[in-house]
């Protein structure tokens, strides 16, 4: 599955009492007024500017093209309406010009709770990447190529669709600073945005005149209203041992090492991924995400669950009282980072995690006590309470150690077996003459994986689109809407598994009858991409953007493309997406890929209105064997997913002798993994269909 930022710190069951009484810039980084230059980019004006032109769909405006533009028309929203209303008389009557909504929540979370889907509340738009900004005149939102089918059908007719990424889409404070006049203020809700980029866009609008007001309260709470959910209150749950590989004094010791050499006294987890991870523990907060509403601090001596109290039951506060580990309820942590700040304890923060508004509720305390820096008695300056570094809980976490990674693999063993078992079926259904349902191929999916051992929940929800829906890359059939599967469908299906052990993310493309000649050649530019990303071999230090290209060449040469990364990092029994590595043609990020971290692999095309391709398979970076070691270490992929190609989509002439061995191996490999666990069941109708999807090319 392919990957791509509240003023009360926790839900609407939380306190009414904004955390932060005043929130200023300048208290956080200094002044940022500058001498007021005009924007370098005038032709990026999307709503007025007559180079711009809206193609309008029959829901919204989609900023695509650099032609003439139209006017919004009168709006008919009415969540638009009391936004703007609100707007106009934010702080105090002050006003705000524009407002931008993430989709980020306090803990910078992919998919958020549903308590804090405010921009999908705002916007109807539900993918899991995209900003909305709304100004007196417009109401836009920025997402990426895997979300902008998705976009055009979910966004009314008062939203522009700004596809970001391609020619002539302005980035977001390009244009704020186009369509805003001088003195504009531009209004945030500091939780929901990290402290890089907050500083950032800050600079950015400040170097036009115009300025960041981090707001006190979050306007679209309040049109939410009662109809906002409650927070969550999902119970936790014991991450045993046997599939951790650490206890959490182990891992709190490595912290605390880390701590020691980068000279800090303090340590902030926000990442809801993370404090699940150094805790041993799991929740249910997040849908198909294992994690709960949560902060950690973690001192020198002392280490703090922030955490609704109601959801720890008596196993889980004896694994805590065990680990010596302090819980205080979750809307206490930002009043600890001031109490911290406060007595000059030295602060990590991670600057693209954390929230900007953490960063200023400790400096604003330790500036409070500027008598002490005037005098000299003061443990540090409150310019440097906090150190701005990268976590070192999230390469931790990303780097597995041998129990994770035996869980991950048996984790896709159990997977495989579901997945052999479905497709037996499927096959069975299909040849038989009958139709089936989108919504039925989920749900038929989601059983079978429901009946292996240690299975919690899905990973993801399931993408099984058919035909033209399959060129929606992150697609989910609904009943009322979903398309039918008989023997003329080419099906991509994309899901995962959440297991005890591990989680699994998988994606594979089949024809239910004959596939055209078009769509095998596609399937099989697909395949070399993925097999040219999977037998890579690379020095140490490479990043996965060095690699991106392998896995697009063989459909470049064909003119062909995908608009996503390749390959995202996987959790251990934790988020089907996590950080920091990725394979994608994000250059900025530099994250070495190292051994025992964890990859998806997935090329694909897709063509608008016809159908899509992609193959995903994990894997687990190992150390390459090769004749000589120039300058360190190599290595290479070893692969977790256990399922077979569709090999009838395969265009055996367009692949090499090695791509051949390759699908060859492979299958014998998966052969070899679930034959004996399908064996063992009594499955013999299953174990026939491996066999014969599993044999040689």
């Amino acid at each position: 599955m392919q990957s791509a930022s509240k003023l009360s710190n926790t839900c609407r069951s939380a306190a009414g009492k904004p955390f932060l009484s005043h929130l200023t810039l300048s208290n956080v980084f200094g002044s940022l007024k500058v001498k007021t230059i005009e924007p370098s980019h005038p032709q990026l004006h999307p709503l007025f500017n007559k180079n711009y032109h809206h193609t309008l769909t029959t829901t919204t405006r989609t900023m695509a093209t650099n032609t003439e533009a139209a006017t919004p028309t009168t709006v008919t929203d009415p969540k638009l309406v009391k936004l703007r209303e609100l707007l106009a008389s934010a702080e105090s009557g002050t006003g705000v010009d524009a407002l931008i909504v993430p989709s980020e929540d306090p803990h910078m979370s992919e998919y958020p709770p549903e308590c804090d889907a405010r921009r999908s509340f705002i916007s109807n738009f539900d993918g899991s990447a995209g900003t909305a900004v709304i100004t007196a005149a417009a109401a836009a939102l920025w997402t990426d190529g895997r979300y902008f089918l998705q976009a055009e059908t979910q966004l009314g007719p008062d939203w522009t669709l700004m596809k970001a990424g391609t020619a002539k889409v302005p980035e977001i404070h390009e244009w704020l600073i186009s369509t805003l006049p001088e003195n504009a203020r531009v209004g945030i809700d500091p939780t929901c945005h990290t402290i890089e980029a907050a500083e950032k866009l800050a600079k950015q609008l400040a170097a036009t005149g115009r300025s960041l007001v981090p707001l006190t309260s979050n306007p679209v709470d309040t049109v939410w209203g009662s109809a906002r959910p409650a927070a969550p209150k999902a119970p936790l749950r014991v991450h045993a041992l046997k599939w951790a590989g650490q206890t959490v004094a182990e891992k709190l010791e490595a912290a605390r090492k880390e701590m020691a050499a980068a000279g800090v006294g303090a340590l902030a987890v926000t990442m809801l991924d993370e404090v699940a991870w150094l805790m041993n523990l799991r929740g249910g907060d997040v849908a198909y995400n294992p994690v709960f509403l949560s902060y950690a601090l973690v001192t020198t001596d002392s280490a703090t669950l922030f955490v609704d109290s109601d959801k720890i039951g008596d196993e889980v506060a004896s694994h805590l009282a065990e680990a010596g580990i302090v819980v205080k309820p979750y809307e206490e942590a930002f009043n600890e980072v001031k109490n911290l700040a406060s007595q000059g304890v030295r602060i990590w923060m991670d600057p693209a995690k954390v929230s900007f508004a953490m960063k200023t509720v400790a400096i604003e305390s330790a500036a409070a006590n500027r008598k002490r820096e005037e005098n000299g008695t003061a443990k540090i300056k409150s310019d440097k309470i906090v150190l701005e570094k990268p976590s070192p809980v999230t390469a931790a976490k990303a780097v597995k150690n041998e129990a994770e990674l035996k869980g991950l693999h048996e984790a896709h063993a159990r997977d495989g077996v579901a997945l052999v078992k479905f497709f037996t079926w499927l096959d069975k259904t299909i040849s038989s003459g009958k139709t089936l349902t989108e919504c039925q191929i989920d749900e038929e999916l989601t059983a079978r994986r429901a009946a292996q051992a240690g299975f919690i929940e899905l990973s993801f929800p399931t993408i099984a689109g058919a035909n033209s829906n399959g060129a929606i890359i992150h697609y989910r059939p609904l009943p009322e809407s979903c398309s039918t599967v008989d023997n003329t469908t080419l099906l991509l299906l994309d899901s995962g598994g959440q297991y005890d052990c591990g989680t699994t993310d998988i994606t594979r493309t089949m024809h239910m009858g004959t596939p055209t000649q078009h769509q095998c050649t596609a399937f099989t530019a697909v395949l070399k991409g993925h097999i040219g990303l999977d037998v890579a071999i690379w020095p140490e230090g490479t990043p996965g953007c060095a690699l991106d290209t392998l896995a697009r060449t063989a459909l470049w040469r064909l003119g062909l493309n995908y608009r996503h990364g390749t390959g995202h990092g996987v959790g251990a029994a934790l988020n089907v997406h996590e950080g920091p590595q990725s394979i994608s043609a994000r250059f900025w990020n530099t994250t070495p890929l190292l051994p025992n971290m964890v990859c998806s692999n997935e090329p694909g095309y897709y063509e608008d209105g016809a159908f899509g391709v992609r193959i995903e398979n994990l894997f687990v970076i190992v150390p390459a064997k090769t004749e000589h070691k120039f300058a360190g270490e190599y290595y290479t992929c070893d692969r977790l997913t256990v399922c077979p190609l569709q090999k009838k989509m395969i265009v055996k002439k367009d692949l090499t002798p090695d791509e051949i061995s390759w699908v060859d191996q492979y299958h014998e490999h998966v052969y070899k993994v679930l034959a004996p666990r399908l064996e063992a069941e009594g499955c013999a109708e299953e174990l026939e269909w491996l066999k014969n999807a599993t044999s040689p090319l």
